[in-house]
């Protein structure tokens, strides 16, 4: 751990509507695949770390889940949830998607960051999509919303002026020593990583209400005595018959090709072979009860 009495350290809450970029981008920091991504809408479901540690500070970006209008019980504490990070970290970074005209979903955003005292950068993402002069036209709408501390282009997916952005929202971090080890991506323990990976499959191979009604308990993951290789059995749950017989599809398809899948993200996360095993659950209407979205997704 450095010992320079300037080091820098802190907490960066990442928010903005569904589906902008903030999990590509927390990932992108990180160079390594901290956080799902989907293209389909309210992918992040938990508060995610993610870790990023240099010389001259130690940034702990926390990936929220996309602010959104909730429909279920679920979705308003999903919504609360970033409220509770909005309170409770040093600087915000507001993502916005600059292929999108700015509307109603910025503005309810903005409703809810005028109300903290921390400093707030904005980051215009996707200009690799962009002319020139639509990038200044995003600029300068942006700017219209409100004050901020900075508004920064730039592209999660290509990297382009990512680092400048990193540097820009460290610089706002409080004086301090290192909160984590130098070698840690994230506090987030390996179930919870695994669940979120299977999860992520089930979101790229299935479609319409199937993805959000999806849960994932790891119950059990251990090594297998006298071999290389570790055991996971985790349980996907759904809310109705008809979403299970879609996640296993016909003859067990389906569920082999999200385990398969799944398992090769598994095994370069932990680096030892993985023997993973699924099973498909009905917990009816989960979303809209306290004690099952606490059972599915909290444990």
């Amino acid at each position: 751990m450095t010992t320079k009495t300037k080091y820098r350290s802190g907490f960066i809450g990442v928010v903005g509507r569904t589906n902008v970029g903030k999990s590509t981008l927390i990932n992108t920091f990180a160079h390594a695949k901290v956080a799902i991504t989907s293209r389909k809408p309210q992918t992040t479901r938990n508060t995610i770390r993610c870790i990023i540690t240099e010389p001259e500070y130690q940034a702990v970006f926390v990936d929220t889940p996309g602010f959104h209008k909730p429909h279920n019980l679920l979705g308003k504490r999903l919504n609360k949830m970033i409220v509770a990070t909005l309170a409770d970290v040093d600087a915000v970074l507001f993502l916005v998607d600059g292929t999108h005209e700015l509307g109603l979903g910025e503005q309810y955003v903005m409703e809810h960051i005028r109300s903290v005292k921390t400093p707030v950068v904005v980051a215009l993402n996707k200009m690799d999509k962009l002319a020139n002069r639509e990038v200044e036209e995003r600029l300068a709408a942006v700017r219209e919303l409100g004050e901020f501390t900075d508004v920064v282009p730039i592209s999660a997916r290509t990297g382009r002026n990512v680092d400048q952005l990193l540097d820009r929202l460290a610089a706002l971090l409080p004086e301090g020593p290192q909160l984590y080890p130098e070698d840690m991506l994230t506090d987030q323990p390996e179930k919870f990583i695994v669940g979120e990976y299977i999860r992520e499959k089930i979101l790229e191979l299935t479609r319409k209400e199937v993805p959000h009604s999806v849960a994932i308990v790891v119950e059990e993951m251990a090594e297998r005595p006298g071999k290389d290789l570790i055991d996971i059995e985790a349980a996907i749950y759904v809310e109705r018959d008809t979403q299970k017989g879609i996640i296993i599809g016909k003859g067990g398809a389906m569920l082999k090709e999200i385990g398969t899948r799944a398992r090769h993200d598994i095994e370069a996360m932990l680096g030892v072979k993985v023997n993973l095993r699924l099973w498909v659950g009905v917990e009816k209407d989960w979303r809209t009860r306290e004690s099952a979205i606490h059972r599915l997704t909290e444990e």
